[in-house]
């Protein structure tokens, strides 16, 4: 597929140099949208690939207490629950200099991620545009919480999708889950994929493969690649 010439790639040796590389990246695209409006948003993947990068993050020397950070996902779980990507942020960003950073929780308690994605639309406005985001992907080729053939996802791939939706996780387990939209991700100051692993290099080549004209909705990264730079380590 073409990508207009958009997407970069950097491969790094290894995880921690990855980490480094990326951190020291968003940084330098914070301190900027700092210097500009006087703050800055950044929405950041779940999983367990991002631990070395959120930690490298927490290093850096900006001023947090202007950052506004929140998951580009989040699974329908309480932020104590083991599978809160808010969790994953509090523990491996939220400390060393960026203990100051403002975190929103995209799970707020109520019943259903439906009942609570207009309301959450809501409280994400002011933050957007995001100055940054890092996302990852899947060896299924979605990004966020848009999976491949997921109930709603022709509506959260279209331009005028509400910045967070309700979402479905993969089969069979269909867990709840909100994730921001893609208009929003394509909006971002700065974008990033953070991929690890032979797999997921092989799942991107895949992507860069498939024909003009192949449905977003088959293979939701294809709506970001363009906007991205990719950093992968083996």
């Amino acid at each position: 597929m073409s990508l207009g010439g958009e997407m970069r790639q950097i491969d790094y040796p290894d995880r921690a140099e990855q980490a480094e590389g990326l951190a020291a990246s968003v940084a330098d695209t914070l301190r900027a949208g700092i210097a500009a409006e006087g703050r800055a948003s950044l929405a950041l993947p779940g999983g367990t690939t991002p631990g070395l990068f959120l930690e490298a993050l927490a290093r850096q020397e900006l001023d947090w207490a202007q950052v506004t950070v929140f998951p580009a996902d989040e699974r329908w779980v309480p932020a104590d629950h083991p599978r809160s990507n808010a969790a994953l942020i509090r523990r491996h960003l939220l400390r060393d200099e960026a203990v100051m950073a403002k975190l929103i929780d995209l799970y707020d308690g109520e019943p259903t991620p439906q009942a609570a994605a207009p309301g959450l639309s809501a409280h994400l406005a002011p933050h957007l545009p995001l100055t940054a985001l890092v996302v990852g992907m899947g060896d299924d080729l979605h990004t966020a919480s848009l999976f491949p053939g997921a109930p709603g996802i022709v509506q959260a791939l279209s331009p005028d999708a509400p910045p967070l939706m309700a979402m479905e996780g993969p089969a069979p387990e269909r867990e709840p889950r909100v994730s921001l939209t893609l208009p929003v991700l394509q909006a971002a100051g700065g974008a990033h994929l953070l991929i690890v692993g032979d797999s997921k290099r092989a799942a991107l080549a895949r992507a860069l493969s498939m024909p003009e004209g192949t449905d977003p909705a088959e293979a939701p990264i294809l709506g970001l690649l363009e906007h991205l730079t990719i950093h992968w380590a083996p």
